[in-house]
């Protein structure tokens, strides 16, 4: 039966924003100060502690692609050199290692954690290969041992793309605190939320040093630095960069979302929790639980849709959820599926078998802090009702 029309669409992914981010957001606006300044500055440094670093070891950008794209050129790797990466994964992971003037080469997937396969990251080496971009999928942690190890062995960077992974710890460690880069998302649908936003977190303080130079057109000086009340102060471009850099407004937002982050986190975790035990009995792939030692930022909660199994393929479900009110998404359709990628580097989604059976029967249900106990009840109705 589809749902009642005078119900709300449940939009996949909302954040849930508080009173402290709209009075923070107002005190920017009333400030007269709108663009890169010192709630950015805070914003790195509460993000950092969160993460155990100082604040030298983060720099804040505008988006998690931005970010990556600015690692690898911080990164100083050589022109056109190879970058490992996953299949299973948003686009901009492949298109900021292209802008970064590299060459994307894809790792297939663990066909239960749905992260890259290290068995699969060594077999795609060859002497061009200059780092490795792992991407913690869902929230649920690479297996870092085993990469960090691949890459000691082969003198290769790794820049971990952790933008579904703001909660996640591996063995005790926090997630963008193993490679030599970590990068992280802030846009609406994440654990942290900025609107859109990044940060990027480093081991050596010399490369996010030249990443802040990056972010903001290769200038010596930000704004804030440049106008503050201490008197202007002359800048110098020293190098060709971007215009990549988080505003006070966005990190308004974040400081206050991350102050939250813990409990956000313990309401997503109850809702995974709930899914998993409430959806066990249906012919549906669930998601695998975190192993031990591990951390799971609860970031997404995916299921599988096997036409064999379901009776119903992937594409027939969402639209029937989507006729009962409720939202979805799909993380991912494997990057080789998209026309771009097989134009320029002649993939075939075949070449990367479970990336492509996830990609073609991968659902994301709803699972944010902003949904109460009927809106969950309404996403498992809404499954059920949804397979014949």
């Amino acid at each position: 039966m589809i749902t009642d029309k005078n119900e709300p669409f449940l939009v996949f992914g909302a954040p849930q924003i508080a009173d402290e981010e709209i009075a923070e957001v107002e005190a920017v606006l009333r400030s007269g100060w709108l663009g890169t300044g010192p709630r950015v500055a805070q914003f790195e440094r509460d993000f950092a502690a969160y993460k155990g670093l100082d604040a030298a070891h983060a720099a804040a950008v505008n988006s998690c692609t931005a970010a990556l794209h600015v690692s690898m050129v911080a990164a100083g790797l050589d022109p056109g050199a190879e970058v490992i990466t996953t299949p299973l994964t948003f686009c901009a992971t492949v298109n900021a290692i292209i802008h970064a003037g590299l060459t994307p080469v894809l790792a297939d997937v663990d066909p239960i954690t749905q992260c890259i396969d290290p068995d699969a990251i060594e077999a795609a080496i060859t002497p061009r290969t200059q780092a490795i971009l792992p991407v913690h999928f869902a929230g649920y942690p690479c297996d870092m041992d085993r990469i960090m190890a691949i890459a000691d062995k082969h003198k290769l960077l790794v820049i971990e793309d952790c933008a579904h992974a703001i909660e996640t710890e591996y063995k005790g460690r926090k997630a963008g605190t193993f490679g030599d880069f970590g990068c992280f998302s802030f846009y609406a649908t994440k654990n942290v939320v900025t609107g859109e936003g990044g940060m990027i977190l480093a081991r050596d303080e010399s490369h996010i040093a030249r990443a802040k130079v990056l972010a903001l057109h290769g200038m010596s000086k930000d704004a804030w630095h440049r106008f503050g009340d201490a008197g202007y102060k002359h800048y110098q471009v020293v190098e060709c960069g971007f215009k990549y850099n988080m505003m006070d407004i966005q990190a308004a937002l974040g400081i206050h979302q991350l102050a939250r982050v813990e409990a956000n986190w313990l309401r997503r975790r109850e809702i995974w929790n709930q899914y998993q035990l409430e959806l066990a009995g249906l012919p549906i792939g669930l998601p695998a639980q975190p192993e031990p030692d591990t951390r799971h930022a609860h970031h997404l909660y995916t299921v599988m849709i096997d036409e064999e199994e379901c009776g119903i393929d992937r594409d027939e479900f969402l639209d029937r959820m989507n006729a009962r009110g409720i939202g979805t998404g799909v993380h991912y359709l494997s990057v080789p599926e998209h026309p771009h990628y097989q134009e320029r580097f002649g993939w075939a989604p075949e070449q990367w078998p479970n990336g492509m059976r996830i990609g073609q029967q991968t659902v994301s249900l709803p699972l944010s802090p902003k949904l109460d106990d009927a809106d969950v009840r309404r996403v498992l109705d809404a499954v059920v009702a949804s397979l014949p």
